[in-house]
């Protein structure tokens, strides 16, 4: 049985950290792109995603990660690093192509205890949902395209499923 995930987020100076206790999945993803999103709008431009208490990621949580460091990227500003990840971590965003769009150091940087907090960020609906989890497979295509085809069928399901969402009349 997998520990509870926990998201701890905090920040000193331009630097914004995010620690994942647990799994990084599509459950704390938003979290996560809430959180990187009121930074950035607040100036903040350099990312540090903890990922040693973290066992497994999916492929929205990677995506979102992806997504991050796109748009630093478009802003021109800062970058994403990775930190403490675990041999299957690693591999997992090896495999996607990430480690090519931000870093993935080895070691052991951690933030200072008293800087890092729980980011209460209240869960959106069903739409939201989906909306989020292809904007995550999107960023992961937008990173490597032949990640396109590993995930061509979720991106196809959910623009099917956001187009009769706002189509029916009720």
């Amino acid at each position: 049985m997998s520990t509870p995930s926990t998201i701890l987020v905090g920040s000193i100076g331009r630097t914004c950290w995010v620690k994942v206790d647990g799994r990084g999945t599509f459950q704390n993803s938003p979290g996560v792109k809430e959180f990187v999103k009121r930074m950035i709008q607040r100036g903040h431009r350099d990312f540090v995603i903890d990922l040693g208490g973290c066992e497994l990621m999916d492929s929205t949580f990677m995506g979102t990660l992806a997504g991050v460091a796109l748009r630093l990227r478009e802003i021109g500003q800062g970058g994403l690093r990775v930190v403490n990840a675990n041999d299957r971590n690693s591999s997992l965003l090896e495999n996607l192509g990430l480690d090519h769009l931000f870093s993935v150091e080895e070691g052991t940087e951690v933030a200072p205890k008293s800087l890092l907090h729980a980011d209460p960020v209240g869960a959106g609906g069903a739409e939201e949902a989906k909306s989020d989890v292809l904007a995550a497979h999107e960023a992961l295509i937008a990173a490597a395209p032949e990640n396109a085809v590993k995930f061509r069928d979720v991106v196809d399901y959910l623009k099917q499923e956001l187009a009769q969402g706002t189509n029916t009349d009720d």
